[in-house]
């Protein structure tokens, strides 16, 4: 049985529709059902922050508000936290010290318990990182934020006398 021209049409119809609606399937996935899936679970769990929005998140809100506060002169006396960090300084103040925002589709936790940030630095096994982000610039940031494991470790001990309370008081302005 031969097939006519009209059958292959037919055919490579239908299976280009298969596939551009598993596409879009998959596209909508992971820009709108997983980013809310999450924030239900999230919230389930107890964790406060701002509702995803489609595709960009927080982003548009936090580029607006970083724009904003660098059209300012900032004193010494200022306080640094909501110039540096606008937006993650408003999430904190309107959820709490542990609290999420979305960089588009992806979850950022915001953690400001200084216990609970002792807890996830000191325990590398319990929170490891995510590997995310592009490779090139992966590759030419090496140190401590991209090491892994037990060279995490090493690396972590070799600069933590760095931050003992008597060396950061050498460093304060009080002691100017």
């Amino acid at each position: 049985m031969e097939l006519s021209p009209e059958s292959y049409i037919y055919i490579a119809t239908w299976s280009m529709t298969v596939i551009i609606v598993l596409l879009s399937w998959r596209i909508l996935d992971r820009l709108w059902f997983k980013p809310k899936k999450i924030e239900k679970f999230l919230r389930a769990q107890g964790l406060k922050g701002n509702s995803y929005r489609f595709i960009f998140g927080d982003l548009k809100e936090m580029a607006k508000m970083t724009r904003k506060a660098n059209s300012k002169p900032i004193d010494l006396k200022d306080d640094i936290i909501p110039r540096v960090l606008p937006f993650v300084h408003k999430s904190v103040a309107a959820y709490g010290k542990i609290c999420f925002t979305w960089m588009g589709p992806k979850l950022m936790i915001q953690v400001t318990e200084p216990a609970m940030i002792k807890e996830i630095l000191g325990d590398y096994y319990k929170f490891q990182k995510s590997r995310g982000g592009n490779p090139l610039i992966r590759k030419l940031m090496k140190g401590l934020i991209d090491a892994e494991g037990d060279q995490w470790v090493k690396h972590r001990k070799i600069i933590n006398p760095a931050f003992h309370i008597e060396k950061l008081k050498h460093m304060s302005f009080e002691s100017c």
